[in-house]
């Protein structure tokens, strides 16, 4: 089970790295997200996302090796996709690509939630602390 559990871990991690491509430049940024960033200040603030999400993924990843690190990873990813969803379905108005990015955001938030489950439920040997029963 543990196996199921790190493999979950690293595919939230994944989801949640990939964004980095946008680092490289503001036209990687629109194509991903169907925009069309002229400004310099907007482009550098997306692009610093960018880079935020990368540190994000990279963070989960390294946990996937770091146990230590885990929860922390799992809360920082969770936090990360919760708040676009809360603010995507907030604002409201969006485009289809930022729709897809909130469908993504939901398949991570449910892997997830599986990790947890896998980890806390069906993993006896390594129950992490607020796993267990008092």
């Amino acid at each position: 089970m543990n196996k199921i559990y790190l493999a979950l871990l690293f595919i939230v991690g994944v989801i949640n790295f990939l964004p980095i491509i946008g680092v490289l430049s503001i036209d990687t940024v629109n194509q991903a997200y169907s925009l069309s960033v002229s400004d310099n200040n907007l482009a550098i603030l997306l692009r610093h996302r960018a880079l935020l999400f990368g540190l994000i993924g990279g963070f989960v990843i390294y946990s996937v090796f770091s146990p230590q690190y885990q929860i922390a990873a799992m809360v920082l990813a969770a936090v990360s996709m919760l708040g676009y969803l809360i603010l995507f379905w907030f604002v409201g108005e969006s485009n289809s690509a930022l729709l897809k990015v909130a469908q993504i955001d939901i398949i991570g938030v449910v892997l997830l939630l599986a990790a947890l489950f896998v980890r806390c439920f069906l993993n006896d040997s390594e129950k992490i602390q607020m796993c267990k029963r008092r």
